[in-house]
C-alpha cells in the first residue's frame, strides 16, 4: 500500500485555503474514488486524469485508488485539482519521484491528452502560496497573472509530461522570469479640460485628499459626469498591496483580470438599472458585486435617484464597514469593499430646479417624491454634497482652462496631503474614529460653539457633525495649516449642504 500527499489550493471568495490531495492505493476493486466534498467538476477529474495518464503511457494501478481532498468540510470546485491528483497517483504508484514535492503546490486542469489548461481565479492562490514560501507549478497560460505576486516563484508548464520530467530530474523547468507588466490603458481625462466650475473642482480635490464620498447635484448638462470621470486622475497610484487586493477581486469575478490593468485604480459606473445583487454581490456561488469591483477605487452612480430604492439601501453597510459578507446556507464569503462613492443627480424630475436660465416645471409633490427615492440615512453617509451651477454659454468662450492646474499638479498636492494623514492618523481623514476625531480635530472653544449651534439649527445628525469635522480637517491639511479654524468649518458646512435643498 502506498500513500502520496500533494498540496493545492481551493477558492473561497478572495481566499485560497490550502488543500492536501492525499492519494492512497490499496487492494480492492480497480477504480478511482474522490472524497472530501467534491462538486461535479471535481468528481469528473478522475476521468480526465485517467485519460491523460493512459494517453502518455503511464500505468493506472489495477487497485483501489482513493483520493482525499482535505479538509473534508471545505467545498471543492473546478478543474484546478487535476494536476495534483495525477501527480499524486503517479507518486503513490512509484512511477514518479516524490522527493521534490514538499515545497511545491500544484494547480491546473488537464486535457485528455495531458495538456495543461488554464484555470480561473489563480491570483488568490498565488498570494497564499507566496505567503507559505512554496513554489507554484501551474499552466503556462496562468503564469503572467500568477507572477504579478513578485515574491512567488512560478514554474509554468505546458504538459503533464513536462511536470513529470521536472520531478524526476530529467528536464528541469525554469522559474518564470516575467517582470511586472507595463500598464497599457486609455489616458485618464484631465481636470484642466473642465472650464469653470471652480467650486466643484475644489470639492473633487477635497474628496480625493481625504477619501470623502461626493454627490454632485445640478441641472442636466452642467458637467457633473465630466467632473466625476476626472476624479481618478487626482488619486495617488495604487501601492502594491492595494493593487494585489483589487486584482484579486477581479480575478475571482466573471470579468477576470488582465495583467495590463495591474496598478490601475478601478472606476466602476454601473447603469441605474443595476439590481441590489449586482451592486452588492451574491449568487448561489457568491460573486463580487460592483462595490467590491470598485475596491480601492471609485464607484460612480450617475442619475442616483433612478436606481431602485432597494439597490441604494444595500450601499449603506459597505460604506461604513468597507467589506461585504455574502451568506448562503452552505457557505459565507467576505469580499472587500473600500470604495470612494461618487454620485450625480438632478435636483428635480425636470432637472431645472435652481437653474439660473430655465424655469422648473415640477410641483412640490413631484420634487418630494423624486428626492424621497434616496433615503435620509444614505444621504447622511455622503460626506460632500455640492450643487453644480450652469455656466452661461456666453461665459464658456471666456473661461480659460489652459491656466488651470492639471490633474498631475493637483495629484502631487493630494499625495502629500494623504501622506501627512497617514503619518498622523495611520488612516485617511474619512476613516477617523470618533475617538481619533477628538484628538485630531480639536477646535477652539468659540469655533466648537459655532459648529454646535449650526448643527442644531439645521437639525442635522451626530454623523453630520463628525463628518463636518473630518472635512474641515482635510481642508486644513490641504491648506497646510496644523489646526482647524472657522474658515475651514465654514467651507466644510457649505460643502456638506445640511439643508439638503
Amino acid at each position: 500500500m502506498s500513500l502520496a500527499k500533494i498540496y493545492s489550493r481551493a477558492q473561497l471568495g478572495i481566499n485560497a485555503p490550502l488543500v492536501s490531495v492525499e492519494v492512497h492505493i490499496s487492494p480492492g476493486l480497480p477504480g478511482i474514488s474522490i472524497v472530501g466534498m467534491p462538486e461535479t467538476c471535481v468528481r469528473e477529474s478522475k476521468d480526465r486524469v485517467r485519460s491523460a495518464l493512459i494517453f502518455n503511457h503511464f500505468t493506472i494501478p489495477a487497485r483501489r485508488i482513493t483520493v482525499n481532498l482535505a479538509p473534508a468540510e471545505l467545498r471543492k470546485q473546478g478543474g484546478r485539482f487535476d494536476l495534483a491528483i495525477s501527480i499524486g497517483i503517479l507518486i503513490a504508484s512509484r512511477q514518479l519521484s516524490g522527493n521534490k514535492i514538499e515545497n511545491l503546490e500544484f494547480l491546473g486542469e488537464l486535457a485528455l491528452d495531458g495538456t495543461l489548461r488554464s484555470i480561473t481565479s489563480i491570483l488568490p492562490s498565488a498570494v497564499k502560496i507566496a505567503q507559505s514560501k512554496r513554489n507554484l507549478i501551474c499552466p503556462a497560460d496562468n503564469a503572467d497573472e500568477a507572477k504579478l505576486i513578485s515574491e512567488l516563484n512560478v514554474i509554468p508548464a505546458q504538459h503533464l509530461l513536462e511536470v513529470c520530467n521536472h520531478l524526476n530530474g530529467i528536464q528541469t523547468l525554469s522559474f518564470y522570469p516575467a517582470p511586472k507588466p507595463i500598464q497599457i490603458s486609455k489616458p485618464i481625462p484631465d481636470l484642466s479640460e473642465v472650464k469653470g466650475q471652480d467650486h466643484a473642482k475644489r470639492a473633487l480635490e477635497i474628496s480625493a485628499a481625504g477619501n470623502h464620498s461626493l454627490l454632485f447635484v445640478g441641472p442636466p448638462g452642467t458637467g457633473k459626469t465630466m467632473l466625476a470621470n476626472r476624479l481618478n486622475g487626482l488619486l495617488p497610484d495604487l501601492e502594491e498591496t492595494e493593487a494585489c487586493e483589487s486584482a484579486t477581486v477581479f480575478s475571482i469575478s466573471h470579468l477576470g483580470f488582465s495583467a495590463s490593468d495591474w496598478g490601475r485604480r478601478p472606476f466602476r459606473a454601473p447603469h441605474h438599472t443595476a439590481s441590489a445583487i449586482a451592486l452588492i454581490g451574491g449568487g448561489s456561488n457568491p460573486q463580487p458585486g460592483e462595490v467590491s469591483l470598485a475596491h480601492n477605487g471609485i464607484l460612480f452612480l450617475d442619475e442616483l435617484p433612478e436606481f431602485s430604492r432597494n439597490a441604494l439601501e444595500v450601499l449603506r453597510q459597505p460604506m461604513e464597514a468597507g467589506s461585504v459578507t455574502i451568506s448562503r446556507a452552505a457557505r459565507q464569503v467576505d469580499f472587500p469593499a473600500r470604495f470612494l462613492l461618487v454620485a450625480a443627480m438632478n435636483p428635480c424630475p425636470c432637472g431645472f430646479l435652481g437653474d439660473s436660465q430655465r424655469q422648473c416645471t415640477c410641483t412640490q409633490e413631484q420634487i418630494q417624491k423624486y428626492r424621497s427615492k434616496i433615503s435620509g440615512p444614505l444621504l447622511d453617509r455622503i460626506d460632500l454634497q455640492v450643487f453644480v451651477n450652469r455656466i452661461p454659454v456666453s461665459e464658456l468662450s471666456q473661461a480659460q482652462s489652459s491656466n488651470a492646474a492639471n490633474s498631475k499638479q493637483i495629484q502631487k498636492k493630494i499625495v502629500a496631503c494623504r501622506q501627512l494623514q497617514m503619518l498622523r492618523n495611520k488612516s485617511l481623514n474619512s476613516n477617523l474614529s470618533n475617538q481619533e476625531i477628538e484628538s485630531v480635530c480639536r477646535l477652539k472653544k468659540v469655533d466648537a460653539h459655532f459648529l454646535a449651534e449650526t448643527i442644531n439649527q439645521f437639525g442635522a445628525s451626530t454623523r453630520s457633525y463628525y463628518k463636518v469635522l473630518k472635512i474641515a480637517r482635510t481642508i486644513s491639511d490641504l491648506d497646510g495649516i496644523d489646526s482647524i479654524n472657522k474658515n475651514h468649518i465654514l467651507e466644510a458646512l457649505h460643502l456638506r449642504r445640511l439643508d439638503n435643498t
